[in-house]
This record gives C-alpha cells, structure tokens and sequence, in this order.
C-alpha cells in the first residue's frame, strides 16, 4: 500500500505536468515536415508498379510533387499506360478521362495532339449532355486540363454562360449546393465541385461571362463562410450536413473540396472575395492540426489544400510556430517564434510583435507596449531577447502580431489578426523554513522542535502519545520572490505493519502547514502504537524541483484499543508474489511394515511350486507322448501354434498377477481365447479325421 500510494501521487504529478504539456502544444501548428514526407512514402505504395486506379495515382502524383519528392520515373511507365488505354478506350467516361488528364498533366507522357483531337468531341458531348453537378465537374474539368495540355488555342465552350447558369441554378441560400435538381438536399462538399466547375466554365468562355453571375457566386462563397465552424485553437473547418445519403463526407474531405473550389475560382475571376484573413489562417491551422493522416486518402486531402491555399489569388496564410511552448526560467531559455506557410516555405519579409501576455492563472492582462521580435537570419527564427519582467513561474497567453514590410508584395499574404501562443514557463522554485515540532496539546507548547532538511540526508527522529500534537510548516517561493501554491503538497506517515495515513498540507497564503492531533486520529490510526516514517511530497507542472522526499520518522505512543476498536485493513498482497520462490517441500516416507522371516517366505514359496510337480507328475503317470502329434505341415503348424497360444494363456496369467490390471486381461484373454478356438479345432479335426482312417483301416 505504501508503494501503491506514494506512486500513484508521483504519478498524478507526472500526469498533470504531461497534461499541462500537452494542453499548450495542441494550440501550436508546425508546417509540413519530413515526417509527411516519411509517411507520404509508406501510405503511398504501389502494388507492381501500379495504385490500381488514375485517380489514386493522381493523389499520389500530386502529393509526392508537392513535398518535392521525386518518384516521377517509378510510377510514369505503367501509369502513362494505363492513360494511353483510357484515351484510346470508346467505354472511357468523363471521369476516366478527368483522372487520366490530371496524371499525364503530371508526367507529360508525350500524348499526340491527334489523340487530343479525339478526345474533344466527347468531353464536349458530356457537358451538353450533363444534368447533374458531378458530370459538369468531370467534363469541364477535363476540357480545362485538355486546354492547358494541348496547343489548340480555339478549345472553349460553345455556350459558356449557359452552362454556368445550369450549375448556378443547383446552388443554395445558404452557399451550398445539391448534386443534381433530383436531390433537394443541399451539401457543403458540392459547393466545392461546383466552384470548380465554374471556374472551368469561365477558363473555357470565349467571352466574358455576366458580371451579375460572378458577383452572385462571390455572394454564395461568403454565406459558404458564415457557416464555416471552429474548434477553440483558431481551427476552421467545413463539415457536411448531409448524414443520410452516401455523398457524406468527413470534415477533412469537406474543407478539401471547399478550399480546391474556393481557390479554383479565385484564380481565374478579377476582383477580391470578402473573406477574413482569420478564416484563411484558420483553414490551413485545421490542416495542419490533424498531425500526419494514417489514411492515403486523408494525406492527399491534406497536402493538396495547402498546396492551393499557398498558391492562392485569396492570401496566403502564414503560421507563427514555436519550437517549444515549454521554457525554463531557471534555465533562460530564450523564446524563439518562426512564420512560414503552412508548406513549410520562406515568409516575405515581416516584422513580428509581442503585444499583449495574458496571464493564464488570473482575468488580469499584463499590456506591454509593443516588443519586437529580433530576426535570426541563420535560423530564420524571431526571438525574444528579454522577457516581460513580471513574467514569473506559471502560464501565459502570448500574443503576437506580424506586420509585412512589404504591401505591395506580388502575393497577398494572412496572418489573422492576432496569434495567441500558449507558453508554459518552469522553474526552481525555493523552500524555506521547514521545520516540524511536537505540541502539548492542552497548553502548544513546543516539546520538540526540528528543522528539516528536504535533501533527505538528515532525517529527524521525534516522539509523541497521543495527548500531543505534530506540527509541520514550510515557505515555497518562485524566483521573483513570490508564494507559489502547488497542485499538491502531501504529508504522508506509514506505520511499520504497512498501514499508511495521506494528510494534504493547507496553504495559509504566507506558508503551508498542518497539524495533526493524535487524540483525535487514534481511531484513524487503528491505535497502531510504534514507529512511523515520515515522507513528504510536493509537485507541480511547472515545479523543476518537484520533490518526495524522507523527512524522518515519529514514535507514537498510543492507548490500547477498546474492545470494538476498528482493525487495520489487511494490506495487499504483492501481484509478484505468486513468482517468487516456493518453500522447499520436505516428506518423510512411513516406515515400512515388519516383513516375516526369509526361510518362512521360501518355504511358502517352495509349497506354492507344489502343484505344478504334481501337474507334471500327473502327465507322466497318465502316459502323454508326442506319438499324435500331426506330421503333416500344415496340421503340424497349427498344433505348434495351439500350444504357444496355450503357453500365451499361462503368461498372460503371470503378467496379471504381476502387473496388469482386470480390463486389460480380459481384453488380452478374449483375442487369445479366440485364436484358440481356431486352431485347435483345425488340430482336432485333423486328429479326428485321422482316427476315422485307423478304424476304417
């Protein structure tokens, strides 16, 4: 129990400090790392040279393009393959097609402008023919993908404006769309597949399309907006509402859809989208806080939205990263930041502030004017030279703001409004005056007084009955010389039979300290007189000195229990115990029973032969002879084998006698009976026959 107890509050301790860790390091986004890239080449695998399909292999084409990882030259042969079977198939659809123009956009597989020319009339077929949102999604993306692939400038759309107007008649007032005029169901994810096929459409118009409609669908993206949800990091994400039709898609899936057709559509309309810089950021914090995808499909979601998010006509957000959420006071580490996009790729120039540190642990704000951070060149990283002065043990809220030196900057660059940084600082925290003393428990006069010394190396010895009273104080203070309270501060006294006895230790605001009254425990202490060990034991997540520590032990001297007093609870057994070694088991055999003497046992034996003589005696005297035994071969083999089976017989008898039991006998005795039954009948028959003969004769 005492090991149980006294583990379990190191380990509350552990945890609450992980806990605390972990807490604060949820809020703090990295870009894109080696560790995608690593996972990127497990999830990514093909089967023979092959992913089975276009459009798994285009999600991983493109995936691997966007973390620069070069795997062009392993998949392009049996993929460019399969792209010459599906333009060269009559069975190919809009789909197929769609697949098979996104991997050779990829590859360049050398496609000839005659295959190109063929594929034309179909894919324009498709989007005259199209009634619903994902037919004009393959097909006008196809036919975009075919117009950047090809050299033929003259590939647009014969009614443009129309075709915008048919899909334009699916959206919804709240900015997302249905699938076809047959589903009423409106879904977030088809907003996205619908944003893209405009933004085909409008590559594809020979002509401007009505400035009416572009407003009206840059009207619909903003009401898209106002329904986007967000998690309490700053994380913003799109989730389908749909849950009973088989388009439901996650939220990762959803955002992906809504981010490709958001930034499509941006990238080929004039103008801006009244979007929040907020929201953007907050996309790509949603990305990025997923961690690594266990999924290849969940990956190829991930990478790609950021890919079009940094090469976006919208803004680009950037996100402030730290290397650490967790700095020593004790220690100065220093508080280093980092901006980069959500790929991982180099910030325009910018100038990052601190500007406001809210301290976790009260409503107060501390508001400093604002600090700028000083540029590292060589890491690339902001740092912070000096801290906040009245920046002290605990945790804080850090918030930062970035301002580009730029604004004429070629890209349009997000930070949000403001970044808020969860930052944990640790410290040594200070211990002094501990000290421990016995009371009178009538008059507090101090019997016996000790300091303590919470290294463990002098352990004080004291001795107390039960009319008195144990008294322990102690001061904690942080490095700016204030009171620091703990998550726990424990008193824990073990008796030698095991018993154990948890007391937390009250804060005054000045010092913790506690008093135990004896006469009031005696009860609590089973009126357990004797030897009690001391232990204490003080922790905390930011506490670097967190602390069990042995302080000593007291001998109490307690009344004897009443006749109905409480007993101890029986202490646990150790699991392990089952494995330790046994007692070594010791038997003494009985002694053996007085046997007769030998020359009566051989006399006994020489009585038992008795019969036997007399058997064979018997024999002579009524004249057996081999006379009649068969002289013929065969007769002769039976009768030899009747008289082994005879002596089997007698054998069998002594084999039971000496060792086996009743059913095996038998058993044995049935198959012998019945081998004699046959060869002695053909012995007799052939000594009867043989006897018919001398009569006869």
């Amino acid at each position: 129990m005492a090991r149980s107890i006294g583990g379990f509050m190191l380990l509350l301790a552990a945890a609450l400090i992980c806990s605390a860790f972990v807490a604060y390091a949820a809020s703090v986004f990295q870009p894109i790392s080696d560790s995608h890239r690593s996972a990127a080449l497990d999830l990514f695998t093909p089967l023979d040279g092959s992913f089975g399909s276009l459009e798994k292999t285009y999600e991983a084409l493109r995936t691997f393009e966007v973390l620069g990882i070069e795997k062009r030259l392993e998949i392009g042969l049996p993929a460019c393959r399969s792209v010459l079977e599906t333009f060269g198939s009559s069975s190919s659809g809009s789909k197929d097609l769609f697949y098979a123009l996104k991997v050779n956009g990829i590859l360049k597989c050398g496609i000839s402008e005659e295959v190109f020319e063929g594929i034309v009339p179909k894919l324009q077929a498709a989007v005259s023919s199209a009634s619903s949102l994902l037919d004009f999604y393959h097909s006008t993306g196809s036919l975009t993908l075919l117009k950047d692939q090809t050299s033929k400038d003259d590939l647009h759309l014969g009614d443009a404006e129309g075709i915008f107007r048919s899909i334009k008649a699916l959206s919804q007032s709240d900015g997302r769309w249905r699938y076809s005029s047959n589903k009423p169901d409106s879904s977030t994810f088809a907003a996205g597949l619908a944003l893209e096929a405009l933004a085909g459409v409008v590559s594809l118009s020979s002509s401007e399309i009505d400035e009416s409609l572009i407003a009206t669908t840059k009207n619909d993206i903003v009401k898209l907006f106002d329904i986007i949800e967000k998690y309490d990091d700053g994380a913003f994400y799109f989730d389908e509402k749909l849950v009973d039709e088989h388009e439901h898609q996650g939220p990762l899936s959803t955002t992906s859809s809504v981010v490709r057709g958001l930034t499509a559509f941006a990238a080929v309309t004039s103008g801006s989208l009244n979007l929040s810089g907020d929201k953007i950021v907050g996309l790509a914090k949603f990305f990025l806080g997923i961690g690594i995808p266990g999924d290849s499909k969940d990956l190829f979601n991930q990478i790609d939205s950021l890919a079009c998010l940094e090469n976006s006509r919208v803004s680009i957000p950037l996100i402030l990263s730290l290397p650490a959420t967790v700095l020593s006071l004790t220690k100065m580490d220093m508080l280093k930041v980092k901006v980069n996009s959500a790929l991982g790729s180099s910030a325009p120039p910018l100038t990052v502030k601190l500007v406001q540190v809210l301290s976790s642990g009260s409503k107060d704000t501390s508001v400093f004017d604002n600090q700028e951070l000083k540029f590292d060149p060589e890491s690339a990283e902001y740092f912070l030279d000096a801290l906040p002065k009245s920046v002290d043990v605990g945790s804080y809220t850090f918030v930062f703001e970035t301002v580009l030196h730029d604004p004429e900057h070629k890209k349009v660059y997000t930070t949000g409004s403001q970044t808020q940084v969860p930052i944990f600082f640790t410290g040594v925290i200070k211990v002094d005056n501990a000290e421990i003393e016995v009371l009178d428990s009538d008059l507090g006069i101090v019997d016996t007084k000790r300091k303590l010394d919470l290294a463990g190396e002098n352990l004080v010895s004291l001795s107390a009955n039960h009319l008195q009273k144990l008294h322990l104080s102690f001061q904690l203070t942080t490095l700016l010389g204030h009171a620091f309270e703990p998550h726990q501060a424990i008193l824990k006294l073990r008796h030698d039979t095991g018993v154990e006895h948890i007391f937390l230790i009250g804060n005054t605001g000045k010092k913790f300290e506690i008093t135990l009254d004896f006469l009031g425990l005696v009860e609590k202490f089973f009126y357990l007189s004797g030897k009690y060990d001391l232990q204490l034991t003080v922790g905390d997540a930011v506490m670097e000195n967190s602390f069990l520590s042995a302080i000593g032990s007291v001998e109490l001297n307690l009344p004897e229990p009443p006749e109905k007093a409480p007993r101890p609870p029986p202490q646990p057994v150790d699991p392990y115990s089952r494995y330790y070694p046994k007692a070594e088991i010791t038997h003494i055999f009985r002694a053996p029973d007085k046997r007769p003497p030998e020359e009566l046992s051989l006399t006994f034996l020489g009585l038992t032969l008795l019969p036997f003589i007399g058997f064979l005696i018997g024999l002579l005297r009524l004249g057996v002879n081999l006379k009649n035994f068969p002289s013929a071969s065969v007769p002769a083999i039976f009768a030899i084998l009747f008289h082994v089976g005879i002596a089997a017989v007698l054998l069998l008898y002594v084999l039971f006698w000496l060792k086996l039991d009743l059913f095996t006998t038998l058993k044995g005795l049935g198959l012998l009976g019945a081998f004699l039954m046959f060869v002695g009948h053909r012995v007799l028959s052939h000594l009867a026959s043989t006897s018919v003969k001398l009569k006869s004769a």
